[in-house]
């Protein structure tokens, strides 16, 4: 299966990604919570069906954390969606990586997110107890 790669752009966040968050009943994050402004990461598609997206934080240090995986839930072929949320977080890592970046950062709740990301080579480091936010 071959996908296209593509940078987020302006439009993506209120007329793709608020509807995926909602559909898998998670709170969007806000726009300019998200990199550049929500358009600091890049979305897979199938042809020019819209499947997953993801961002990319960069950092002062050596470490990016790559977030806010998302994905269609009416996207229906099954292989299909896990061959581009592969594709989606190996593409990010690799950004990271060429950045000049020696660490990529997750912070994962999924089950299968998590075995996605072990499959292209992450290891769990700490488990988390408690997210932290302050709004400024």
């Amino acid at each position: 299966m071959s996908f296209n790669i593509r940078p987020l752009v302006e439009t993506d966040y209120d007329a793709i990604l608020v509807g995926w968050w909602k559909d898998w009943k998670w709170t969007p994050p806000l726009q300019d919570f998200l990199p550049d402004n929500g358009k600091g990461g890049i979305m897979v598609l199938d042809n020019d069906i819209p499947v997953c997206a993801g961002f990319v934080y960069m950092t002062n240090s050596k470490v990016a954390w790559v977030d806010w995986i998302i994905s269609s839930r009416n996207y229906s072929k099954k292989p299909q969606r896990q061959q581009a949320l592969s594709l989606l977080i190996k593409t990010l890592t690799d950004t990271c990586k060429t950045s000049g970046n020696k660490f990529c950062y997750a912070l994962l709740k999924s089950k299968s997110l998590i075995k996605t990301y072990e499959d292209l080579g992450y290891t769990a480091a700490d488990n988390y107890s408690q997210e932290m936010i302050k709004k400024l």
